[in-house]
């Protein structure tokens, strides 16, 4: 599990490509890494990845196809920037939200504007998504873990301090960039569990996009009339 307060930004030195995977070697930045060991987990730009070899600042990762295939790791190069964020501890401080490392879906930035200091991003989610962004929730962008200001169909506004855009990938952000999203744990829960006995059925209470709209769970449950 994994807090979306970003540690350090590296960027990707290597890619082996297999015949459904690859082998990403990272420079891991400023990331401190003595009390990593094989097998830990990372989340880069949001994507939870475990640890196969340790070097000189820095360390190998493999990524599934799966994985490939539901983030925005398709169309990564050497020298991509990588938001990095070691997996919480115990002990740790919880400064930001619950994050899992295991991307929803992609989204793309459609416009940015500067706001004094502070700079807006709107970025349009899967449609699928919409439903689980909520304004003045959470949600992670490339894995770090922010508040959403407004809201407009798929499309959800973002406001963000200087001090976060220059510590994370932020930085390099422009129009039509491609970003991973993780909806709030909570509302991804929160539907299924809405569903009750039926969630052990695969053909009841669907939409055409093969789920039960949330409107529907709610009034269902009570919540609304």
């Amino acid at each position: 599990m994994f807090t979306g307060i970003i540690e350090a930004v590296g960027s990707i030195k290597t890619i082996k490509h297999h015949a459904k995977d690859m082998t990403i070697s990272i420079d891991c930045g400023a990331l401190d890494l003595s009390d990593v060991k094989l097998g830990d987990s990372i989340a880069h730009n949001g994507v939870c990845l475990t640890v196969t070899k340790l070097h000189d600042n820095g360390y190998d990762v493999d990524i599934s196809n799966e994985t490939i295939q539901r983030s925005g790791f398709s169309a990564i190069k050497t020298g991509f920037p990588m938001n990095l964020e070691k997996a919480m501890q115990v002990s740790s401080r919880f400064g930001g939200h619950i994050v899992s490392g295991h991307v929803d879906g992609v989204g793309k930035i459609i416009s940015i504007t500067e706001l004094g200091s502070a700079i807006e991003y709107w970025i349009k989610a899967p449609d699928q998504l919409a439903r689980y962004i909520a304004e003045k929730g959470s949600i992670s962008i490339d894995g770090i873990s922010l508040t959403t200001n407004a809201i407009d169909g798929a499309a959800f506004k973002l406001t963000i301090i200087p001090h976060t855009i220059s510590q994370t990938t932020m930085q390099h952000y422009r129009v039509g960039t491609l970003v991973n999203l993780e909806i709030d744990v909570v509302a991804r829960y929160l539907e299924r569990l809405l569903l009750g006995d039926k969630a052990a059925h695969s053909d009841t209470g669907k939409d055409n996009s093969g789920k039960e709209s949330t409107m529907d769970l709610l009034a269902r449950s009570g919540f609304i009339g």
